[in-house]
C-alpha cells in the first residue's frame, strides 16, 4: 500500500513539474512598443539578447542551431503559437516541411489561405487590422508564444 502511495504521488508531482516546465515567450506581433512583442528590440520578448526572445541569435530559441529554435529550419520541438481564447496555431517556427509550421505554405498553419494561419492577409490572425492578428502593428490580442518542452 505504501509503494502504491508512493508511486501515486511521485506521478503526481511529474505532472505538476511538467507544468512548470512552460515558459512565455511572449506575443508574435509587429507591434513594435507593446512590451511583450517579438518585434519590440528593447522588451524581453524581442530583444537579440533576451534569453527569453526568439530573436535572440545565440538563444534556445533564437539560434539556429537550437532544436527548440523558431529560427532552425530543421527543429521539430519549437515553441508553440496560441490565440488569445486558447486555440492552437502551430508552431512558431521556421521549418517549411513540419506539418504544424506557420512557415509551411501547405500546411493548416503556414498556409495563406487557411483560417488557422497568422499568415492569410484576410484571417483573424494574419490581417493587418485584426485585434487578434501577429500581422497588426497595432494589435493587442496578438498570439502567445508558449514553449512547452513537449513535442
Amino acid at each position: 500500500m505504501k509503494n502504491i502511495v508512493a508511486l501515486l504521488l511521485i506521478i503526481l508531482f511529474s505532472c505538476s513539474s511538467a507544468n512548470a516546465e512552460q515558459k512565455y515567450l511572449g506575443r508574435l506581433s509587429t507591434n513594435r512598443v507593446a512590451s511583450d512583442s517579438t518585434s519590440n528590440p528593447v522588451g524581453q520578448y524581442g530583444s537579440t539578447v533576451s534569453s527569453t526572445s526568439i530573436n535572440n541569435p545565440v538563444g534556445q530559441f533564437g539560434s539556429s542551431v537550437s532544436s527548440n529554435s523558431a529560427n532552425n529550419p530543421v527543429a521539430m520541438d519549437t515553441p508553440k503559437l496560441y490565440s488569445q481564447d486558447g486555440k492552437y496555431l502551430g508552431r512558431v517556427s521556421s521549418n517549411p516541411v513540419d506539418p504544424d509550421s506557420i512557415s509551411n505554405p501547405v500546411g493548416r498553419y503556414g498556409s495563406p489561405v487557411s483560417v488557422d494561419s497568422v499568415n492569410n492577409p484576410v484571417g483573424r490572425y494574419g490581417s493587418a487590422v485584426s485585434s487578434e492578428s501577429a500581422n497588426n502593428p497595432l494589435a493587442t490580442n496578438a498570439p502567445r508564444i508558449v514553449y512547452d518542452g513537449d513535442n
